[in-house]
Parts: structure tokens; sequence; C-alpha cells
């Protein structure tokens, strides 16, 4: 390949996916996994989550002359593998070669984190509410506040990328920054696992915020002024009400009536008269058939950790589980099924995604 002033010539767009797409499969073939970006129309992102990410991207000066390029890249295509783990992204992005892009994320410091939980606590109702942006207002904006919110400033980040641009940001990298925005859209927990914290810390918070101070005395009395407007009447003063109290003393007490023998003899009794009606029946209560009584599975294979899993959050979705199990979607089902056979788990479907509760 000839180069011109250091740089290999301009490749089509089309030629450059067809190699990556040859060398993505070579690579599958070996058992690496392989989650290219795909963006379907011009909005790299659609969700509360994926939006936020690519707004803060671009909310930084450092990034201005880069990013153009790299949402073409993303556009179309050329991001062909893009995988994240604890901190770190791997990626692959097709250009004139194929290039390695590898971007490394600090984790969030642990006072902003319990800073964020405590501004957020009470406004959260669930983990899924959570992921699926259902927040109330201030929550966003709270977890996007630039220099101690959720999402990751310049200084947190790190890239790498074997092209031979020089630059700090190259297109390659910027290219994978809006893919991750994209990969949000299907996958909003990625975040949490990127910035090392747990999304169920923001539900705990809530009970952590109520006071437990138990009440004073004089917070049980009410002012008389209190009692007056809460009931619509007019209270005396205390001088007034000890003088009403002192003349009534003063007045004369009246004799007691004298007892008479009609007093003495017992009340009579009404007879009873019997009910017409009759008594309505009432239904059984309905038969709880609980399910069988299995031990809890134990050991390292998938099905013990998923069970695990399920136990520490309490909340599981499928997405969830894949990421924190690092395993494909596919063996996830059956796994969730025999959870809800054994009586270890329930199944809602409050949205498109199913959701399992630990019993």
């Amino acid at each position: 390949m000839s180069y011109y002033e250091g740089w290999p010539p301009y490749v089509p767009v089309a030629e450059r996916r067809r190699k990556a797409a040859a060398q993505m499969a070579k690579r599958a073939k070996k058992g690496h996994p392989v989650c290219p970006v795909i963006i379907e129309g011009r909005a790299i992102a659609t969700t509360s989550w994926g939006k936020a990410w690519c707004t803060n991207l671009e909310a930084y000066a450092d990034y201005a002359n880069r990013l153009p390029r790299g949402r073409t890249y993303a556009r179309n295509g050329s991001v062909v593998d893009l995988q994240l783990r604890d901190g770190r992204m791997e990626a692959h992005v097709s250009g004139s070669s194929l290039y390695t892009t590898t971007i490394t994320v600090k984790p969030v410091i642990a006072a902003h984190w319990k800073a964020i939980c405590t501004d957020c606590a009470g406004s959260i109702a669930s983990v899924v509410d959570l992921l699926q942006g259902r927040l109330a207002d201030g929550v966003m904006p709270r977890l996007c506040r630039q220099g101690d919110g959720l999402f990751p400033t310049p200084k947190d980040l790190h890239f790498a990328c074997s092209c031979p641009d020089d630059a700090r940001m190259c297109k390659h990298v910027a290219a994978v920054l809006y893919g991750i925005g994209n990969r949000l859209d299907k996958q909003p927990d990625l975040l949490f696992t990127l910035r090392g914290v747990n999304p169920a810390d923001l539900i705990a918070s809530a009970g952590a915020s109520l006071s437990t101070a138990a009440p004073t005395d004089s917070d049980r009395i009410l002012a008389d002024n209190d009692l007056g407007a809460l009931f619509g009447l007019e209270m005396e003063s205390g001088a007034a009400a000890t003088a009403t109290a002192g003349s009534a003393a003063a007045e004369p007490v009246a004799p007691k009536r004298r007892r008479s023998k009609k007093d003495d003899q017992p009340p009579k009794r009404v007879a009873r008269v019997p009910s017409t009606t009759k008594p309505i029946p009432r239904r059984p209560a309905p038969t709880v058939i609980h399910p069988p009584a299995v031990a809890p599975p134990r050991g390292q294979g998938l099905y013990p950790r998923l069970y695990r899993l399920l136990r520490k959050y309490r909340i599981l979705t499928k997405a969830t589980a894949q990421v924190a199990l690092k395993v494909n979607a596919g063996v996830l089902p059956p796994l969730f099924k025999q959870l809800v056979k054994e009586g270890h788990a329930t199944v809602t479907s409050r949205t498109k995604e199913k959701v399992y509760h630990s019993v």
C-alpha cells in the first residue's frame, strides 16, 4: 500500500466495511464475541440515557474538533465491534485499516457518588424505573451535572488507538464514544458498570434521608390558638380560663336526688324478634397453590450465579443479568424459567421486557 506524506490513501466506506466484516467473521470463528454498533437513521441515541451521554460528550470544548468526524464514522457503521467491561471499552473501528481503540474510564469518586445518592434520595421508585428513565424532575440534571455527576469528564477518560493520528482524541475514538451513547439506549445499566457503582444504592438511600428523631413533648402540645383554629372555636386565654374555673367552683352545688323503689328494680327485658332474612353464604377462601419447595442452588455454575444475583438485587431483567454475568442473552430465558418453576422468583410484564422478582 502506497502512502502519501505518511497517510494511507482514501478507501471508500463500502470497501472498508467489507474488509472489516471479513476480519470480524474470522474473530467470531475463533470464539471472540462481536458486537457492532448499528445506528438506524440520523439519531445516534433516542432514549434519555443515550441522549444524556451524547449531550455530556458535546458539552466539553476539548472534544469539539474531533466529534463531527466521529459522528460520521459512527453513523456509517465503522464501529464494527464494541465491548464494554468494568471501566474499560475495547473497540475495532474500520478506517484505512482496522484499528483497535481502547478507552479507560475512571470510577466515580466515593464522595461524589455518596452526594448523588443523598440528593436523589426518595426520588427514584425502583431500579427498573431508573434504567428506563422514569425519573422525577431534577434527578437527571443531578446525574448529568458536570464535575460531580455520574457522567465522565475529559480528565476521567484515557484514550488509545492504533491509528497513525497522534492527537489525543482521533476520529476513531470519537466514533467509539458516540457508539457508547447508542449502546446505552439498549443497556443503560452499562453506564453504572463503567463508572464502578451500583444503581441499587440510589434506591437504598431513600430510607436514609428520613429523620428518625422522636417527637418531643413540646411537639405534641397544641397552642390554644392552634386548637381553636383546628376546631373553629374561640378559645379563652389562660387568665380568663382560670377566672372562669374559680367562679364555677364558688357556685353552690345542687342537692342530690333521693333514690326511689323504681331505681332498684331491674330493667325490663325486650323480647327479640327472630330475623326473617337469610344469612348470606360466604364463599370459601381460594386455595393458594405454592410451588414446591426446592433448595436454593449452590456452586459456581451459571444457574447458581443467576440465583445469587437475583437474591442480591431483588429485581432483575434479562439485559441486566446479561451484563452482570457477561453471557449471551440466549442462555438466560431457560434459567429464569427454572427459577420461577422452582419457586425462587416471580415474573411480571409491566414493560416490553419481563421483570423477575426474588421470592
